[in-house]
């Protein structure tokens, strides 16, 4: 393919940035062969010349498709370039927040730098048994291939973890162990995965620091091996660790820590058992202040060191060597404490009782003087003596420094061997899976030793990685039948041997470590000397003497020799190590053991990290004084040997990478930097993954997968028969190089670019496509609608036109008509209404009349009574003021006089001081004038009486004229004094018109006082106006507050309803928590009961141990066989016989024959038995015939009898002969001493006795019926005599005389009295069947109108129905109808043959009584009488059972019934034909019947053993969905009955009066009810779990992957990691799968008799199990969330719910369960652009969490390029919307709930007497009571 094709305009390339790394432009015109120069357009808008290289004139990358970004393999991109790969991981990184990210083989682990909800207990079920490239890529994905391949392959494996520090090893290594300790289980009960998870805390806490690139980094590398056994369950690991950095204990870099146990140390300070080890702030110790860090944010070290001990305990470190431990690191700290004192440039010494040096050895258990003496000298040996020499005050504290790290080194040496023996295992170990958690290239300013270590590391795994690579790419080509090209790739071994070889680097150091004056400076020279200049890899730096450059795979890396020979040497001194050996701790000795044999150059280093490996170091032997130094092997000498140990056990299992990428070095959450990133990518070694990826066939397409892609770039003929021959014709065309291309033999595989080619002709053709469908569509509708508009203009102007004429006439017509009518209609209204309202006015008038009537008569009455009140107040009130006035008066007279006699008073005082000498002439005037005064006041008084009396002295006055002429003369003597009187009047005139005048002007006041109170009243009325018009307002406001009131009250009430169905719903949800924590605590005990049992099954097999020639013997033997075949005793002999431990000789043949004469006599009585019943037989025969032959041969009826009655006689003796013959055998068994025969207990005894018993009874019952009807017989026959002899009084006399003679008239008269009652009891019965026959037609009638009624509502809902479903309905109904029919009539059949069983058994029974009978008549007969008289043949009733629904049972056949009735009955075959819950009902029966018969002992032992044989089915056979459903439907039903029959007023409101009857009388089990509700919780539970087991294969693969509807999806390109095809293969489970599982499930649920309830229950369950893990897998698979999958998925939910609709069960609450999976569908199929969209989501997904709504969206994944993606401030959006949600933050729903059970009581209809017990049961043991 051309340049010129693919570098179009438009095309999108990479262009370099020294920022950005790369970015991305557009072509602005196309390219041209010879072209220099590109026009560019960036991103941003920019236009740019990008100029070609003119030496390579290589092109720029071009760019994928969008439809391609975001993929889950790296490997599915068509270009495969250091952009493409770089922009995939970032889109993924910072759009989709996807951290995961396959490329090919490999897993790339971006860290988040954020706690992501991934890595859950749900997740692990979720990744656990899928197939790698199925779901979303994920560290559970990668340990999941790797357990599966080690299962698979049993092959080990391996998981290998790399990256630089800070990039997430330790986190991806954890989760790894996890998640196969959570997988895998293990092995016993000692929790072993508990314990390999507990080693992480342990082993970061003394192997983990803070860093400045990451708070919890790991400074060494470990290997840990978890074995699995041959059930590939955890039992054990191992650790190796590998170049432990112990320079950190002595020394932090700026913002480092040490490592986390001394922090966690000393912030548990102040904890009681760590008093005495003297500690404090971590700032006060100079080991931990260093870094000045001694915090990490987040982190509480108090609670880590909690946690670290907690560990220590689990994995079985004691308490006192935790102690231990802590002890020695705190001495560690306290001697770096320890300071020096110069007393010279080479001496030094420490100061007197230094503390620090006394807590050390106190701690250590070690002497003062002796540690400071060898902390400031050293032990020099020659060969002839030994110096000791004081050492500088620098090479004291390096010495120091040197011993503390010696310590810790042992000391983490000592606990990984302790947490390696803790977590070995004695079971032999059959595979394990290696997880390798080891640092990555690592390149520095300044590299020394450890990076040099690092990267020859990382140089050996590189090497292996490229291996496997390059092998896995060769084994694909191969099984494909590819033509294999070599493809150029690095190859790292030139380094490796640079590095490792002889002369080599690691050699040149080793041998320049052995020369006595080596130095770093002579050791480079040897390397310059040595390599510069003859290798390639190595170089000289220009400005440097002192180092040397390696070129490495990843980088070139400068080294710093110094340190190197001082690192590789380890130098501890030995003096120092004596001491701390001497140590009265005896832990501490312990740690140096192997020093003992030679110190190991591992246990410290000035500088760097040590490698601790178990690598045997052989010491050799010299002199005694001979130095360590001979003995020791170098740090990279060790380092080599266990590089070489780790890469051959890494050869020998499979491996499987893991590369962690850091992508920034600020720790910041989701931010990339493309720098960093590239950087770390080209050291882990994933683009030169690419690029052998990319040098060969990258992409791989199924010839499927890619004829349904590319399907459109084919024309109808070219598609064949033959997909392969298809795909081949068309990519000939399509592709013309050849080469481009391959053709596998189930593979096409393509170079890179050319899916991306092949994807720009798709489009290119679909968008063709499209503009022509679009084309062609609008001129169809725009024409289609034209011609539609122009028919209904004419359609409706026709009938508008005709519409307005109809409406004309119709209008005429109404006028003319409406004309009439409103005369009528107006004349008829006024009327209605003037007859109305005149009747309703003479009814008013009539009420009113009467009304104004009582209220004048009321009003009178008030107005008599009120004048008379009124009468009588007026009166008092009169009489009142009357006197109040008088009152008043007279005290204003007496006022007044008082007034004027003061006046008075005072004038004649003047008067009197004027008229002194006057007063003396006249001495007693003033008496006379008072007098006077006195007389006028009586005049004036007297006057008015004279006044009124003068009328009446008119008529007196002329008589007494005289009298008064006679005192004429007396009164002008007082006329006189008259005048006087009469001045003095007018005086007082005067002053009373002065008075009239003051009593005028009091009235003029009055009456402005009138007047004022009017204008008073007039104002007070008016105030009282506006009151009330206030008045009236606030009753309006009252009025309004009062409705305001009503409306709150309402809106209170509606609150408080809400309120309740909330507080309702609320407590619902808690009663159902309630109950689903009841039943998980049902659940669990019911396990730890199964784990119990199991335990104590092996505990019985270990106790009893079998020995040589035991059998076993099955346990659940079948019943069915012949309890008396020879053949089934004799083998059962045979099994027990060899148990005896000292078997007798003598008695065991004894026994044996005892045992086959018995056998012989019980077939002998078999066989006597079977000729009693063919004599029978025979006799019922000849009673037939005898009726009509008696008359004419009674000679040979006579002989008949006669032989009848000598076969009675023999059968008789027979009979006792036989009855002795046993007696003797029984005795003769019970004197046998042989205990494993004749034992009670023994099988063997057990069934003689059985076989004794039954013929021993049977023989009784024989006998007793001879003799009773040999009785009635004979009292028949006296009875039948007269009747028939009444003509012949000859033979009667005879007869009675022959009575007479035997004594036999009362027998005679007994029998007829039997006989009477026999007869009255038949007639009873027989009038009782024909009542009980009445009430059965009654009772069919019934149900025959019940019928009747329920086909007429059949029929009328059938005909709202369509015509289909009508069709449909009617056959389902029809179906139904007969199903019932038949079920009915084999219950008839079935009926029928038992009762002609019962018939023909009791007429044999009959047959034989008579024949006796007859014989015993003809012993006292003579054979004359014999002839003489007929012999009629009498009929006996029968009287018929009344059953009480009971059944009966012996207490030994107990273990019989449950296990006839449990154990060994089949849900298929048998059980299929039973009526629903017959096994409940019988055992309920049973359970009465023991009621009945008040035994406790028998209930208990029945219900016990009914629940435990229920419980040991379902154990042995609880996989089985027949089985737990048919067993869950009899405990419901065996509960109900429970519940129904117990006597209860709540549960016997159900029942019929004949049931009520059947209730439990003597107990109460209302505790067993609550065991048997508890047994029905745990069948539930397994019912579910065995629902889940065979729904979870089908789901994903009907629900997600199956294409329901064809060619909605178009397949996308994959990589290296295949998904599963969603094309159906013939084993792929499809949506029709499913819904054929769910008719089975609900056919054998109702065919078991399963409650409805409880059956909608299950079906609710179900649903949700799909909706679960449908949901679940979508969230995890990016490649599913797109719209055409959301489409699929709701075809098939709506598919779901149509066979809901179908069985009935909308209602069941098994839709709501989908809703979560409907939404996810829904949120796939929306837009998702603008703030609108994103209120509808929000409002639309309320049954979805947030975290799952943005999962979702982020995940989404256009399949084709007309589809949008996502954008981030979409998303953005709908978190910010959703942040007040108050929901889960869990992810994927939990597949594993089960909704807590109910089971509503339901009572059963049928009648327990009713109930036929099959002979199938094999229950013959059992009787109807």
């Amino acid at each position: 393919m051309a340049a010129s094709e693919l570098y179009t305009k438009f095309a999108r390339v990479w262009i370099p940035d020294p920022e950005e790394v790369w970015k991305s432009a557009e072509l602005l015109r196309d390219y041209k062969p010879g072209d220099k120069v590109l026009l560019l357009r960036l991103e941003e808008g920019k236009d740019l010349e990008y100029r070609l290289d003119p030496n390579t004139k290589e092109l720029p990358h071009l760019r994928n498709p969008d439809i391609l970004v975001g993929e889950n393999d790296l490997t599915a991109l068509s270009y495969l370039h250091e952009p493409a790969v770089l922009h995939n991981l970032r889109v993924r990184f910072i759009d989709s927040k996807l951290i995961y990210t396959y490329c090919g083989i490999v897993l790339v682990a971006i860290n988040p730098y954020e706690q992501l909800p991934i890595y859950g207990e749900d997740i692990i079920n979720a990744y656990s048994g899928q197939n790698m490239g199925d779901m979303d890529p994920h560290i559970f994905a990668v340990a999941e291939e790797a357990y599966k391949q080690m299962a698979r392959d049993e092959r080990n494996q391996s998981i290998i973890v790399s990256g630089e520090s800070g990039a997430g090893k330790t986190v991806s290594a954890k989760y790894a162990m996890r998640y196969f300790a959570t997988v895998s289980g293990s092995a016993s009960e000692a929790n072993v995965e508990e314990k390999v998870l507990a080693s992480n805390p342990i082993m970061e806490s003394i192997g983990n620091a803070k860093t400045t690139r990451n708070d919890n980094s790991s400074r060494f590398g470990k290997y840990i091996e978890i074995g699995f056994d041959k059930r590939y369950r955890i039992i054990g690991a191992n650790m190796r660790t590998y170049l432990l950095e112990k320079s950190r204990v002595v020394f932090q870099a700026e913002e480092e820590r040490n490592y986390h146990i001394f922090y966690q140390l000393c912030a548990s300070a102040k904890l009681p058992e760590f008093k005495m080890l003297r500690l404090g702030n971590a700032d006060s110790f100079h080991y931990t202040k260093q870094g000045g860090s001694p915090m990490i944010e987040g982190v509480d070290d108090a609670k880590e060191m909690a946690h670290t001990r907690q560990a220590c305990t689990l994995l079985g470190i004691s308490e006192s060597y935790q102690m231990g431990i802590f002890r020695i690191l705190a001495g560690i700290l306290h001697l770096g404490n320890v300071g020096f004192a110069s007393r010279d440039s080479d001496s030094c010494t420490i100061p007197p009782k230094h503390e620090p040096l006394i807590i050390f050895c106190d701690l250590m258990g070690v002497a003062y003087e002796e540690m400071s003496h060898w902390l400031c000298h050293r032990k020099l040996a020659t060969a002839t003596e030994t110096y000791i020499k004081p050492v500088s005050k620098l090479q004291a504290t390096n010495a120091r420094d040197a011993l503390a790290k010696h310590i810790y080194a042992k000391l983490f040496n000592w606990i990984v061997d302790h947490v390696n023996q803790a977590l070995h295992s004695a079971v032999k170990q059959h595979s394990f899976i290696g997880v390798l958690d080891i640092y990555g290239f690592e390149t520095f300013e300044i590299n020394s030793f450890e990076q040099f270590c690092i990267n020859y590391a990382n140089e050996k795994l590189q090497q292996q990685f490229n291996m496997h690579v390059f092998k896995l790419e060769q084994e694909e080509y191969m099984k494909e039948q590819i033509p294999w090209t070599l493809i150029d790739f690095y190859d790292n071994q030139p380094c490796i041997n640079l590095i490792e070889s002889k002369l080599g680097i690691l050699d040149l150091l080793d041998e320049e470590c052995k020369m006595p004056k080596g130095t770093d400076d002579t050791w480079a020279q040897k390397l310059y000397n040595t390599h510069l200049n003859k290798c390639a890899l190595f170089e000289k730096p220009r400005m440097s003497n002192k180092a040397f450059i390696i070129k490495h795979f990843a980088d070139k890396v400068e080294y710093q020799c110094e340190g190197f020979l001082e690192k590789n040497k380890d130098t501890v001194f030995e003096e120092q190590i004596k001491v701390l050996k001497s140590s009265k701790f005896k832990m501490l000795p312990e740690l140096f053991q192997d020093d003992e044999k030679a110190i190991s150059p591992t246990s410290a280093t000035s500088s760097g990290r040590t490698p601790l490996t178990r690598v045997p170091v052989k010491p050799t032997k010299g002199q005694p004084g001979q130095t360590a130094k001979e003995h020791k092997k170098t740090v990279g000498h060790q380092f080599r040997n266990s590089l070489h140990l780790l890469m051959e056990t890494l050869n020998a299992t499979t491996p499987h990478y893991v590369r962690c990428i850091k992508p920034n070095d600020f720790k910041f959450p989701f931010t990339f930097d493309e720098k960093r990133a590239v950087q770390q990518l080209r050291a882990c070694g994933v683009l030169e993954t690419i690029r052998i990826s990319a040098a060969g066939f990258p992409s791989r397409w199924t010839y499927q997968e890619f004829f349904s892609r590319y399907r459109v770039l084919m024309k109808q003929k070219d598609v064949l028969g033959d997909r392969k021959q298809t795909c081949k014709n068309v990519l000939e065309k399509l592709i013309l190089d050849k080469d481009k291309y391959q053709f596998g033999k189930t593979k096409i595989f393509f170079r890179a670019g050319q899916v991306a080619y092949l994807e720009k002709l798709r489009a290119d053709k679909l968008r063709a496509a499209c503009i022509r469908i679009q084309k062609t569509i609008r001129g169809w509708l725009l024409r289609k609608k034209y011609l539609c508009m122009q028919r209904a203009a004419i359609t409706v102007q026709r009938y508008v036109r005709g519409y307005q004429a109809r409406c004309y006439a119709k209008f005429l017509r109404r006028t003319k008509a409406a004309t009439t009518i409103q005369k009528y209609w107006r004349m008829y209204v006024v009327r209605r209404k003037y007859k109305i309202r005149r009747a309703a006015t003479i009814v008013l008038q009539s009420y009113l009349r009467g009304y104004l009537a009582r209220n004048r008569y009321r009003k009178i009455l008030r107005e008599h009574k009120a004048v008379i009140i009124q009468k009588r107040v007026r009166g008092w009130l009169a009489r009142t003021h009357y006197k109040r006035t008088m009152q008043a008066i007279i005290y204003l007279q007496c006022c007044f006089r008082r007034m004027m006699a003061k006046r008075e008073l005072k004038k004649l005082k003047i008067e009197a001081r004027s008229v002194e000498r006057y007063k003396k002439l006249h001495i007693g005037m003033e008496n006379k004038i008072m007098q006077l005064q006195r007389k006028v006041d009586e005049q004036n008084k007297d006057y008015k009486c004279l006044m009124e009396k003068l009328t009446n002295l008119e008529g007196v006055y002329n008589s007494e004229t005289e009298k008064l002429r006679n005192d004429v003369e007396r009164l002008q003597l007082s006329e006189e004094e008259a005048k006087v009187a009469t001045g003095r009047v007018l005086s007082l005139q005067e002053e009373i018109a002065k008075l009239r005048k003051d009593l005028e002007q009091t009235r003029s006041e009055k009456k402005t006082i009138e007047e004022r109170a009017d204008k008073y009243k007039q104002e007070t009325e008016q105030l009282v106006s506006n009151l009330k018009e206030e008045n009236t307002l606030l009753k309006q406001e009252k009025e309004t507050l009062n409705h305001r009131i009503v409306e709150q009250a309402k809106e209170m009430t509606e609150t408080m309803e809400k309120k309740l169905v909330e507080e309702t719903k609320q407590l619902e949800l808690d009663l159902n928590d309630e109950r689903l924590r009841y039943q998980n605590l049902l659940n669990e005990f019911s396990r730890l009961e199964e784990r119990y049992d199991d335990l104590k099954e092996e505990m019985t097999l270990m106790l009893n141990v079998p020995k040589p020639g035991h059998k076993r013997t099955d346990s659940t033997h079948s019943s069915n066989e012949s309890e008396y075949t020879f053949s089934s005793e004799f083998a059962e002999t045979e099994d027990i016989a060899p148990r005896t431990e000292e078997p007798s000789e003598k008695k065991v043949p004894l026994d044996m024959s005892l045992f086959l004469k018995l056998q012989k006599r019980v077939t002998e009585l078999e066989q006597e038995k079977q000729l009693m019943q063919d004599e029978l037989d025979r006799k019922e025969e000849q009673v037939f015939r005898s009726k009509a032959k008696e008359e004419e041969r009674p000679q040979i009826r006579g002989a008949e009898l006669e032989y009848e009655s000598l076969k009675r006689q023999e059968l008789e003796s027979e009979n006792k002969k036989l009855k002795n013959e046993l007696n003797e055998l029984r005795k003769a068994l019970s004197e046998k001493s042989a205990p494993e025969v004749t034992a009670p207990g023994a099988p063997a005894y057990r069934v003689l006795m059985e076989q004794l018993t039954s013929v021993s009874e049977e023989l009784d019952v024989r006998k007793e019926e001879v003799l009773i009807l040999r009785s009635q017989l004979v009292s028949q026959k006296e009875a039948i005599q007269p009747k028939n002899t009444m003509t012949d009084s000859t033979i009667l006399l005879e007869d009675v005389q022959k009575m007479k003679d035997k004594g036999e008239i009362a027998q005679a008269y007994i029998g007829l009295k039997e006989t009477n009652r026999l007869l009255e009891s038949q007639l009873q019965s027989q009038k009782r069947s024909h009542e009980n026959e009445a009430e059965a037609l009654r009772g069919e009638i019934q149900s025959l109108k019940e019928e009747n009624n329920r086909q007429q509502q059949l029929l009328a809902q059938n005909l709202q129905l369509p015509p289909e479903a009508r069709i449909e309905a009617s056959l389902q109904h029809e179906i139904t109808r007969l199903t019932n029919e038949n079920l009915d009539l084999m219950e008839q059949l079935e009926k029928q043959d038992k009762t002609v069983r019962k018939l023909k058994k009791q007429l044999k029974v009959f047959a034989k009584k008579i024949g006796e009978l007859e014989v015993g008549q003809m012993e006292n007969i003579s054979p004359g009488q014999i002839i003489d008289e007929p012999i009629r043949p009498v009929n006996i009733p029968r009287k018929e059972k009344d059953f009480q629904g009971m059944l009966e049972y012996k207490r030994e056949d107990e273990q019989k019934l449950v296990k006839n009735l449990i154990l060994e009955l089949k849900p298929r075959g048998v059980a299929v034909n039973l009526i629903p819950g017959l096994p409940a009902y019988i055992l309920f029966m049973c359970v009465r019947h023991a009621d009945y018969l008040n035994d406790d002992q028998k209930v208990r032992s029945l219900l016990t053993s009914t629940i435990n044989s229920i419980k040991k089915v379902l154990k042995k056979r609880g996989d089985d969905f027949e089985t737990v459903s048919f067993w869950l439907s009899n405990t419901c039903r065996f509960l109900h009955c429970l519940k129904q029959y117990s006597g209860e007023e709540g549960f016997m409101k159900h029942n019929t009066s004949r049931q009520n009857e059947h209730c439990l009388t003597n107990f109460d089990l209302a505790e067993y009810r609550q065991v048997l509700s508890d047994l029905a919780i745990q069948i539930y539970q397994q019912l579910v779990r065995v629902l889940e087991n065979i729904l979870q294969p089908m789901i994903v693969s009907g629900m997600l992957e199956h294409e329901t509807i064809q060619g909605v999806s178009g397949v996308k390109p994959t990589g290296l990691r295949k998904r599963t095809s969603s094309i159906a293969d013939e084993g792929t489970y499809t949506l029709d799968s499913i819904l054929r599982q769910l008719n089975s499930f609900h056919s054998v649920m109702c065919q078991h008799g399963m409650d409805p309830e409880l059956i909608k229950q299950v079906v609710k369950q179900m649903f949700y199990i799909v909706g679960a893990i449908t949901l679940n897998n979508l969230l995890l698979r990016k490649d599913m969330c797109s719209w055409s999958k959301g489409m699929q998925i709701r075809y098939n939910v709506s598919q779901l719910e149509e066979w809901l609709r179908d069985k009935n069960l909308m209602n069941s609450g098994a839709k709501e369960t989908l809703e979560p999976l409907i939404q996810a569908a829904q949120l796939l199929q929306v837009k998702k652009k603008t703030d609108d969209d994103a209120e509808a989501i929000c409002s639309m997904c309320n049954a979805l969490t947030t975290a799952q709504i943005v999962k979702v969206l982020n995940l989404y994944t256009p399949v084709n390029e007309f589809e949008e993606r996502v954008s981030v401030s979409f998303i953005r959006t709908i978190q910010m919307r959703l942040r007040d949600r108050k929901d889960s933050p869990q992810l994927l729903m939990d597949a594993k709930h089960i909704f807590p059970v109910t089971f509503p009581f339901n009572p059963s209809s049928l009648a327990l007497e009713t109930i036929q017990i099959p002979a199938s049961l094999g229950l013959g043991f059992i009787a109807r009571v």
